[in-house]
Protein backbone atom coordinates (compact mmCIF):
# COMPACT_ATOMS: atom_id res chain seq x y z
CA UNK A 1 0.00 0.00 0.00
CA UNK A 2 2.62 2.06 0.85
CA UNK A 3 4.22 1.83 -2.70
CA UNK A 4 1.16 2.57 -4.35
CA UNK A 5 0.60 5.59 -2.71
CA UNK A 6 4.46 6.81 -3.24
CA UNK A 7 3.68 5.58 -6.94
CA UNK A 8 0.83 7.68 -7.46
CA UNK A 9 2.67 10.86 -5.48
CA UNK A 10 6.01 10.76 -7.58
CA UNK A 11 2.51 10.87 -10.88
CA UNK A 12 0.87 13.70 -9.35
CA UNK A 13 4.52 15.42 -8.88
CA UNK A 14 5.34 14.81 -12.40
CA UNK A 15 1.97 15.92 -13.70
CA UNK A 16 2.43 19.31 -11.43
CA UNK A 17 5.73 20.09 -13.16
CA UNK A 18 5.20 19.73 -16.34
CA UNK A 19 2.05 21.44 -16.44
CA UNK A 20 3.88 24.59 -14.68
CA UNK A 21 6.36 24.30 -17.65
CA UNK A 22 3.55 24.58 -19.99
CA UNK A 23 1.94 27.28 -18.80
CA UNK A 24 5.33 29.31 -18.29
CA UNK A 25 5.67 28.66 -22.39
CA UNK A 26 4.31 30.63 -24.93
CA UNK A 27 3.48 29.62 -28.81
CA UNK A 28 6.51 31.79 -29.87
CA UNK A 29 8.79 29.78 -27.42
CA UNK A 30 8.08 26.56 -29.84
CA UNK A 31 7.67 28.15 -33.69
CA UNK A 32 3.82 28.50 -32.87
CA UNK A 33 1.90 31.23 -34.55
CA UNK A 34 0.61 34.26 -31.41
CA UNK A 35 -2.79 34.97 -32.48
CA UNK A 36 -4.55 37.94 -30.84
CA UNK A 37 -7.80 36.04 -29.67
CA UNK A 38 -5.72 33.68 -27.76
CA UNK A 39 -7.17 33.33 -24.35
CA UNK A 40 -4.62 30.77 -22.48
CA UNK A 41 -1.21 32.39 -21.53
CA UNK A 42 0.34 29.25 -22.40
CA UNK A 43 0.70 26.88 -24.35
CA UNK A 44 -2.13 24.62 -24.58
CA UNK A 45 -2.36 20.53 -23.74
CA UNK A 46 -3.11 20.18 -27.01
CA UNK A 47 -0.25 22.19 -28.58
CA UNK A 48 1.92 19.94 -26.41
CA UNK A 49 0.62 16.75 -27.15
CA UNK A 50 1.08 17.38 -30.75
CA UNK A 51 4.69 18.46 -30.32
CA UNK A 52 5.40 15.44 -28.34
CA UNK A 53 3.86 13.08 -31.21
CA UNK A 54 1.05 11.97 -28.63
CA UNK A 55 -2.48 12.29 -28.03
CA UNK A 56 -4.08 14.97 -26.54
CA UNK A 57 -5.97 12.71 -24.01
CA UNK A 58 -2.84 10.39 -22.80
CA UNK A 59 -1.37 13.66 -22.23
CA UNK A 60 -3.61 14.96 -20.07
CA UNK A 61 -3.78 11.68 -18.44
CA UNK A 62 0.00 12.43 -18.01
CA UNK A 63 -0.53 15.82 -16.50
CA UNK A 64 -3.62 14.44 -13.99
CA UNK A 65 -1.05 11.52 -12.78
CA UNK A 66 -3.35 9.27 -14.07
CA UNK A 67 -0.61 6.84 -16.26
CA UNK A 68 2.27 6.30 -16.68
CA UNK A 69 4.91 6.56 -19.42
CA UNK A 70 8.02 5.58 -21.45
CA UNK A 71 11.50 6.86 -21.07
CA UNK A 72 11.51 8.03 -25.08
CA UNK A 73 7.21 9.51 -24.86
CA UNK A 74 8.70 11.66 -21.50
CA UNK A 75 12.23 12.79 -23.68
CA UNK A 76 10.05 13.91 -26.33
CA UNK A 77 7.17 15.82 -24.03
CA UNK A 78 10.77 17.26 -21.90
CA UNK A 79 11.89 18.53 -25.64
CA UNK A 80 8.59 20.06 -26.51
CA UNK A 81 8.35 22.11 -23.01
CA UNK A 82 12.11 23.03 -23.52
CA UNK A 83 13.00 21.40 -20.42
CA UNK A 84 17.26 22.39 -19.79
CA UNK A 85 18.81 19.46 -18.33
CA UNK A 86 18.29 19.88 -14.95
CA UNK A 87 14.26 19.82 -15.42
CA UNK A 88 14.67 16.77 -17.99
CA UNK A 89 16.96 14.84 -15.31
CA UNK A 90 13.93 16.34 -12.68
CA UNK A 91 11.07 14.60 -14.67
CA UNK A 92 13.09 11.94 -15.20
CA UNK A 93 13.85 10.92 -12.03
CA UNK A 94 9.86 11.91 -11.54
CA UNK A 95 8.73 9.48 -13.73
CA UNK A 96 11.09 6.29 -11.92
CA UNK A 97 14.24 6.52 -14.74
CA UNK A 98 16.72 8.16 -12.54
CA UNK A 99 19.71 6.03 -11.24
CA UNK A 100 18.70 6.43 -7.69
CA UNK A 101 14.87 6.35 -8.16
CA UNK A 102 14.08 3.21 -6.30
CA UNK A 103 15.33 4.43 -3.01
CA UNK A 104 14.05 8.39 -3.50
CA UNK A 105 10.29 7.15 -2.21
CA UNK A 106 11.75 6.63 1.29
CA UNK A 107 11.99 9.14 3.68
CA UNK A 108 15.69 11.04 3.81
CA UNK A 109 17.76 10.12 6.87
CA UNK A 110 18.48 13.15 8.99
CA UNK A 111 20.06 13.17 12.32
CA UNK A 112 22.78 14.47 13.70
CA UNK A 113 25.64 11.87 13.33
CA UNK A 114 27.49 12.96 10.68
CA UNK A 115 30.15 10.79 9.06
CA UNK A 116 33.78 10.92 11.26
CA UNK A 117 35.35 11.26 7.52
CA UNK A 118 33.21 14.13 6.96
CA UNK A 119 34.13 15.71 10.12
CA UNK A 120 37.92 15.53 9.13
CA UNK A 121 37.53 17.10 5.59
CA UNK A 122 36.06 20.14 6.81
CA UNK A 123 38.36 20.44 9.98
CA UNK A 124 41.69 20.63 7.92
CA UNK A 125 40.18 23.62 6.12
CA UNK A 126 41.17 26.45 8.14
CA UNK A 127 40.78 29.04 6.28
CA UNK A 128 37.34 28.00 3.85
CA UNK A 129 34.06 28.32 5.47
CA UNK A 130 32.47 24.68 5.58
CA UNK A 131 29.22 23.58 6.67
CA UNK A 132 27.55 19.95 6.62
CA UNK A 133 24.13 19.87 5.75
CA UNK A 134 21.70 17.69 5.93
CA UNK A 135 18.31 16.62 2.87
CA UNK A 136 16.25 20.00 3.73
CA UNK A 137 19.18 21.60 4.14
CA UNK A 138 20.01 21.45 8.03
CA UNK A 139 23.18 22.42 9.74
CA UNK A 140 24.52 19.48 11.07
CA UNK A 141 28.41 20.22 11.61
CA UNK A 142 30.39 23.00 10.71
CA UNK A 143 34.26 24.28 10.97
CA UNK A 144 35.81 26.98 12.74
CA UNK A 145 36.58 29.00 9.47
CA UNK A 146 32.59 28.71 9.36
CA UNK A 147 31.92 30.43 13.28
CA UNK A 148 34.87 32.56 12.36
CA UNK A 149 32.77 34.14 9.22
CA UNK A 150 28.98 33.31 9.92
CA UNK A 151 27.02 33.69 12.95
CA UNK A 152 27.88 30.59 15.08
CA UNK A 153 25.04 27.85 14.86
CA UNK A 154 26.05 26.52 18.07
CA UNK A 155 24.55 29.82 19.63
CA UNK A 156 21.11 28.77 17.89
CA UNK A 157 18.49 26.21 18.86
CA UNK A 158 18.22 23.33 16.84
CA UNK A 159 15.13 23.96 15.48
CA UNK A 160 16.45 27.37 13.98
CA UNK A 161 19.68 25.83 12.21
CA UNK A 162 18.41 25.83 8.75
CA UNK A 163 20.31 27.59 6.05
CA UNK A 164 17.46 28.30 4.30
CA UNK A 165 15.40 30.34 6.96
CA UNK A 166 18.51 31.69 8.77
CA UNK A 167 19.38 33.29 4.82
CA UNK A 168 15.71 34.25 4.41
CA UNK A 169 14.65 35.20 7.93
CA UNK A 170 18.02 36.57 10.23
CA UNK A 171 19.37 40.31 9.33
CA UNK A 172 22.97 38.82 10.92
CA UNK A 173 23.07 36.34 8.25
CA UNK A 174 22.08 38.77 5.79
CA UNK A 175 24.96 40.95 6.68
CA UNK A 176 27.57 38.44 6.33
CA UNK A 177 26.18 37.61 2.76
CA UNK A 178 24.63 41.15 1.32
CA UNK A 179 23.36 39.30 -1.97
CA UNK A 180 21.55 36.27 -0.32
CA UNK A 181 18.78 36.31 -2.49
CA UNK A 182 20.44 34.52 -5.05
CA UNK A 183 21.76 31.88 -3.12
CA UNK A 184 18.33 31.22 -1.68
CA UNK A 185 16.62 31.28 -5.05
CA UNK A 186 19.45 28.48 -6.04
CA UNK A 187 19.32 26.54 -3.17
CA UNK A 188 15.68 25.95 -3.37
CA UNK A 189 15.54 25.18 -6.52
CA UNK A 190 18.40 22.59 -5.33
CA UNK A 191 15.99 21.72 -3.20
CA UNK A 192 12.47 21.13 -4.63
CA UNK A 193 14.56 19.48 -7.21
CA UNK A 194 15.05 16.80 -4.51
CA UNK A 195 12.20 16.93 -2.45
CA UNK A 196 9.37 16.10 -5.19
CA UNK A 197 11.57 13.05 -5.64
CA UNK A 198 10.28 12.00 -2.28
CA UNK A 199 6.95 12.57 -1.88
CA UNK A 200 6.51 10.99 1.43
CA UNK A 201 9.12 12.75 3.45
CA UNK A 202 7.35 15.53 5.48
CA UNK A 203 10.52 17.34 6.27
CA UNK A 204 10.48 19.12 2.96
CA UNK A 205 7.34 20.15 3.44
CA UNK A 206 7.47 21.21 6.66
CA UNK A 207 10.50 23.37 5.89
CA UNK A 208 8.44 25.21 2.75
CA UNK A 209 5.40 25.84 5.33
CA UNK A 210 8.19 27.69 7.70
CA UNK A 211 9.54 29.41 4.59
CA UNK A 212 6.02 30.93 3.73
CA UNK A 213 5.63 31.48 7.61
CA UNK A 214 8.99 33.43 7.86
CA UNK A 215 8.77 35.69 4.63
CA UNK A 216 5.45 35.62 3.10
CA UNK A 217 6.21 37.94 0.93
CA UNK A 218 8.13 35.64 -1.44
CA UNK A 219 5.94 33.37 -1.70
CA UNK A 220 6.15 32.90 -6.08
CA UNK A 221 9.66 31.64 -4.82
CA UNK A 222 7.98 29.23 -2.52
CA UNK A 223 5.28 27.94 -5.08
CA UNK A 224 7.68 28.22 -8.06
CA UNK A 225 7.64 24.56 -9.76
CA UNK A 226 11.69 25.68 -11.23
CA UNK A 227 14.27 23.32 -10.40
CA UNK A 228 18.20 23.21 -10.89
CA UNK A 229 21.46 21.98 -9.41
CA UNK A 230 23.42 24.78 -7.13
CA UNK A 231 26.40 26.13 -9.33
CA UNK A 232 29.42 27.09 -8.02
CA UNK A 233 29.74 30.97 -8.04
CA UNK A 234 31.70 34.29 -6.58
CA UNK A 235 30.19 35.61 -4.08
CA UNK A 236 30.74 39.13 -1.55
CA UNK A 237 31.28 37.68 2.03
CA UNK A 238 31.79 40.52 4.84
CA UNK A 239 33.01 38.16 7.57
CA UNK A 240 30.58 38.46 10.85
CA UNK A 241 29.16 41.47 9.14
CA UNK A 242 32.43 43.69 9.14
CA UNK A 243 34.17 45.40 5.80
CA UNK A 244 35.34 45.17 3.69
CA UNK A 245 33.93 42.37 1.64
CA UNK A 246 36.00 39.51 0.28
CA UNK A 247 35.16 37.31 -2.78
CA UNK A 248 34.70 33.77 -1.60
CA UNK A 249 34.54 30.95 -4.26
CA UNK A 250 31.11 29.28 -3.20
CA UNK A 251 29.75 25.89 -4.44
CA UNK A 252 28.08 22.67 -2.76
CA UNK A 253 29.32 19.31 -2.46
CA UNK A 254 27.26 16.45 -2.55
CA UNK A 255 27.34 13.35 -0.60
CA UNK A 256 24.65 11.00 -1.41
CA UNK A 257 25.15 8.30 0.45
CA UNK A 258 24.84 7.55 3.22
CA UNK A 259 23.13 10.23 4.93
CA UNK A 260 22.21 12.11 1.34
CA UNK A 261 24.16 14.77 3.19
CA UNK A 262 25.98 18.26 1.33
CA UNK A 263 28.79 19.76 1.51
CA UNK A 264 28.84 23.90 1.19
CA UNK A 265 32.18 25.26 1.31
CA UNK A 266 33.85 28.61 0.33
CA UNK A 267 36.69 29.40 -0.48
CA UNK A 268 38.50 32.91 0.17
CA UNK A 269 40.23 35.12 -2.36
CA UNK A 270 41.12 38.76 -2.50
CA UNK A 271 39.63 41.17 -0.79
CA UNK A 272 37.12 43.06 -2.85
CA UNK A 273 37.98 46.77 -2.70
CA UNK A 274 35.57 48.77 -3.18
CA UNK A 275 32.70 46.69 -1.65
CA UNK A 276 31.10 44.70 -4.66
CA UNK A 277 27.40 43.05 -5.18
CA UNK A 278 26.81 39.68 -6.04
CA UNK A 279 26.15 38.87 -9.73
CA UNK A 280 22.73 38.98 -10.23
CA UNK A 281 21.48 35.60 -11.27
CA UNK A 282 20.27 35.19 -14.91
CA UNK A 283 16.55 35.30 -14.03
CA UNK A 284 16.69 38.40 -11.71
CA UNK A 285 14.30 41.35 -12.72
CA UNK A 286 15.72 45.19 -12.51
CA UNK A 287 14.76 45.87 -9.12
CA UNK A 288 17.53 43.37 -8.52
CA UNK A 289 15.98 40.75 -6.32
CA UNK A 290 15.61 37.10 -8.54
CA UNK A 291 12.80 35.85 -9.60
CA UNK A 292 12.42 31.64 -8.87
Amino acid sequence: MASNTATSALRSGLGGFLRAHRERLSPGDVGLPVTARRRTSGLRREEVAALSGVSVAWYTWLEQGRVDTSRQVLDAVARALRLDDASHRHALALAGFAPDAAEATGPAVVGSAVEPGLLGMIGRWPDSPAVILGPALDLLAWNRAYADVWPDPAELPDERRNLLLLLVGDASHQRVLPGWESVVVDLYRHLRSRSDRRPGDAGFQLLTARLRDARADLADWWGCRSVGDFAPRTVDIAPRGARPLRAYDMRLLLNPQPQNTGVLVMTPGPLTTPATKDSPSPDAPASGVPRP
